[in-house]
């Protein structure tokens, strides 16, 4: 506060407060609030003795007498008078010098609460809410964060050639059909909770068969160490197969390879249990230990049981386990657009069969079945069909009682040239087989015309997303990235007990990416040969030494 305030106040106390008697009036400033007060007290200063000036004219010579109301004219040389004659200056000077220092921090003290709050307005405008490319909240304190995505894959199959063998007297024609369907329509949330913490969420709305839970596909919790080292509980993918880690938005082919749709999708991937991930740049590796998936009662909800009801519903509650691992790295790396990546998986999983009380087969068991590259009509073309099946109690019966399963992976980046390939084998025990082996393997080839590369996703071991080096405008010179694709896919569940049939193929992709979240595909698909000969199943063994020639197309938008 500035002098001139204070004497004004001093001022008009001495005005309105004194008697007309003649007596000296001490006063005192708090030195928080600069209020005068008449007495004492803590925190107040005494700055002098004062009083009336016309009592103080017939005292003092050479004094003009003023009246109350002329001390609005100076106040400031009236009290400085008043002061002299009755208050040490020193100590007058002291107050109003600590007055001033007080006034000075209480401003210094409101300028910084003010940048304060700018400042933390400015924080709460820029975190409150974001897109990039998806949907973000995050809190003023870092602690909290939500992030909504989505994808949407709209494919169609058309049948170039379709020359099966005639059905039976009461099959439907074994051919397969042309089409369009939405081939996965999810929408998740995922974020952190104070920061070591994530979690993920999400539903696909083409999954399930009409149950609501078996749309659910990642649903987990994660805890983040300060190493690469990360623990999750709750419904996630197996951690195997470099091109079952790679997510179906980043895949260079618009189906999965057979053997990989066979061993891992087809079943369903999506698993409840715990998982253990640690990653650093060259090298990471995954385990978990999962049950059946979350859902009901249907083949797409359950891989240990596809051929009939939950193991917990009206059962002996015995659910199946599995136990699964994976090692990736990347042993020669130049630079993040030059490597050599090599991977192996393994896992084991136990398999659960029912029986009634005469010892017919009631329910579970499992089965394996493959179609060659198609997405929209997914005829099982090769097929086991159940391998639990009989009386128990009959010698021809036979029993899954577990499945292992071996993976090796390789893939080579240079510049806008990739490699890949997979071999992946399932041996199967139990009850009449004596390990028989399933196998399946792959491999292709890309190029980037537009000079992009794959890029790494360090965390699991697989790819991401492309970005292009300049996005697609009509009225501008960017053309988006095009990649070519060519590979050769092998698929034989031939051996000993089981009859699966076998089949191979070849295939060629374009692709498209205008956005790095648009992608326009098309595969036209070969079918070199199809063995269904012995098959149980008669639509699979209906395809036997079938001619087929596919094209499949998909837009895709994700974010």
């Amino acid at each position: 506060m500035k002098l001139r305030k204070l004497t004004l106040a001093l001022a008009t106390v001495l005005g309105s407060s004194l008697s007309s008697a003649a007596f000296a009036l001490d006063l005192y400033v708090d030195t928080k609030t600069e209020q005068i007060y008449a007495k004492p007290g803590p925190g107040r200063v005494h700055i002098g003795s004062f009083v009336r000036e016309e009592d103080a004219g017939t005292k003092t010579a050479g004094k003009t007498s003023k009246t109350a109301d002329a001390s609005v004219e100076s106040p400031d040389s009236r009290i400085a008078e008043r002061a002299t004659e009755k208050t040490d200056p020193a100590e007058l000077m002291a107050a109003r010098r600590d007055i001033e220092m007080k006034a000075k921090m209480r401003e210094a003290r409101l300028a910084s609460d003010l940048a304060s709050l700018e400042e933390r307005v400015k924080q709460t405008e820029k975190t409150r809410m974001k897109y990039g490319p998806g949907l973000h909240f995050e809190s003023a304190d870092g602690n909290f964060t939500a992030e909504v995505d989505g994808r949407l894959q709209a494919d169609s199959q058309y049948n170039i050639t379709n020359d099966v063998l005639p059905p039976a007297p009461n099959d439907r024609p074994y051919e397969l059909n042309s089409g369009a369907n939405i081939r996965r329509a999810r929408l998740g949330v995922e974020g952190t909770m104070f920061k070591k913490w994530d979690y993920k969420f999400e539903f696909d709305f083409s999954r399930g068969n009409g149950s609501v839970t078996s749309g659910i596909t990642d649903a987990f919790i994660r805890y983040n160490f300060d190493s690469p080292l990360s623990v999750k509980v709750g419904s996630f993918k197996e951690p195997f197969s470099l091109e079952e880690a790679t997510s179906n938005r980043f895949l260079t082919f618009i189906e999965r390879n057979m053997a990989v749709n066979t061993f891992l999708d087809n079943p369903n991937v999506y698993k409840t249990g715990i998982g253990v991930n640690y990653a650093v740049p060259r090298w990471q590796t995954g385990i978990s230990f999962q049950t059946e998936p979350v859902g009901s009662w249907s083949s797409a909800s359950t891989s240990v049981n596809p051929n009939g009801n939950n193991s917990r519903n009206n059962g002996s509650g015995d659910t199946s386990w599995e136990g699964v691992g994976r090692i990736s790295g990347r042993p020669w790396m130049e630079s993040e657009t030059k490597f050599w990546h090599v991977g192996a998986s393994a896992a084991y999983t136990r398999v659960n069969t029912q029986y009634e009380g005469d010892g017919d087969f009631a329910n579970g068991g499992m089965s394996f079945a493959s179609f060659p590259g198609a997405n929209v009509d997914r005829t099982n073309v090769l097929n086991t069909g159940n391998l639990s099946f009989g009386n128990k109690n009959d010698l021809n019966s036979r029993r899954v009682e577990s499945y292992t399963r071996w993976g090796a992976e390789t893939a080579l980046v240079y510049g806008p040239f990739s490699a890949q390939g997979e071999y992946l084998q399932t041996h199967v025990n139990g009850h009449g087989y004596s390990g028989e082996s399933l196998f399946g393997f792959y491999g292709y080839l890309s190029y980037f015309l537009t000079g992009e590369s794959r890029v790494y996703h360090v965390k699991n071991g697989a790819w991401n997303r492309i970005k292009p080096f300049q996005n697609f405008q009509l009225t501008g010179p960017g053309w988006g990235a095009w990649e070519i694709a060519a590979g050769y896919d092998y698929m034989n569940m031939n051996d000993g007990a089981i009859r699966g049939g076998k089949a191979n193929l070849i295939k060629f992709g374009l692709n498209w990416y205008p956005h790095s979240n648009i992608r326009v595909m098309t595969n036209y698909i070969h079918v070199l040969d199809i063995n269904t000969a012995g098959v149980a199943d008669r639509r699979s063994a209906g395809f036997n030494n079938a001619n087929l020639d596919m094209w499949l197309t998909r837009f895709q938008v994700d974010f």
